[in-house]
């Protein structure tokens, strides 16, 4: 399947913890739509293309959610096998295909958070709800908090650390910088709860932070 070697192709080169990658998912916008028409037509280097242009945000949002290099490489191959299976479903006119491509990749993630949930109790949406805390640090952007490395791994840490439902909201909005309308989509809820969650979430995430700071001390 062409689909399949061309994902395994990419993900040699992706390992490791990604950086921001807003420039590229805008720069890509406009050249999706013809992509897609040549992968419809059956092309196999439009394929590749589109995995190619795809990939690295595809996989910043598996590794942000998971927090294992491995496991984000093997969900994100399934990502676009899934595009590969659904392309003839995407409608243009309904809205951008990094919309679409991130609502495919969030709803995987989904069913595969519940496929394990039983070895992440402790992450349970039903028992894991935060309280907003009406603090500073609270409203701060979540990957403006801390540089370099070990900071990264911090980070990365806390992110596990928040319900499943908050965590992906930070993720699209701090890490991937989505606009509240595309998060809104991508999630589909109302914008207003897109921003509850992100409160709630910057807040609790702040306060794991500090804590972990404290410890380090």
């Amino acid at each position: 399947m062409e689909a399949t070697a061309a994902v395994r192709q990419m993900m040699v080169g992706v390992s490791g913890a990604p950086s921001s990658i807003r420039d590229a998912r805008k720069t890509s916008l406009d050249a999706d739509q013809p992509i897609i028409e040549r992968c419809l037509a059956g092309e196999e280097a439009a394929w590749e293309e589109l995995v190619r242009v795809h990939t690295r945000r595809v996989y910043a949002i598996c590794y942000r959610f998971t927090g294992s290099d491995h496991k984000a490489q093997d969900l994100t191959q399934e990502v676009f096998l899934r595009v590969f299976r659904s392309l003839k479903n995407f409608r243009a006119g309904e809205g951008s295909f990094s919309v679409w491509l991130g609502r495919l990749a969030r709803n995987l993630l989904i069913d595969d958070y519940r496929k394990n949930k039983l070895d992440r109790a402790s992450d349970s949406l039903e028992d894991r709800l935060p309280t907003i805390e009406n603090t500073a640090a609270g409203s701060s952007r979540a990957d403006g908090m801390l540089a370099g490395r070990e900071a990264s791994e911090m980070l990365q840490a806390a992110l596990q650390k928040l319900s499943p439902e908050l965590r992906e909201t930070v993720i699209l909005r701090d890490l991937e910088e989505l606009e509240y309308r595309e998060i809104a989509q991508v999630l589909e809820i109302p914008e207003g709860t897109v921003k509850s969650r992100l409160n709630r979430g910057r807040a609790d995430l702040a306060r794991i932070l500090r804590r972990t700071q404290q410890v380090a001390v």
